[in-house]
């Protein structure tokens, strides 16, 4: 689910996964991996997305609200 919204988001942006993970700090591997959901970021990565992405962490949380973590097998 956090995958998918950074995959949306980023090629809402017209950002290819190369240029994210540059202006993320992160490797092209690891953001390719978040979006397919095979692992799960830090807050630190999360942090470190959002800038990428030119946004506030809390703006990428915001779709994480209490009834759709309820549906979550967590």
């Amino acid at each position: 689910m956090f995958g998918e919204r950074i995959r949306v988001l980023r090629q809402e942006r017209g950002l290819t996964q190369e240029r994210l993970a540059g202006k993320a700090d992160l490797t092209t591997g690891f953001v390719n991996t978040i979006e397919h959901g095979k692992k799960v970021p830090s807050l630190t990565t999360i942090l470190k997305l959002a800038r990428g992405l030119e946004m506030n962490a809390g703006e990428l949380l915001a779709e994480f609200t209490v009834a759709a973590l309820r549906k979550m097998r967590l």
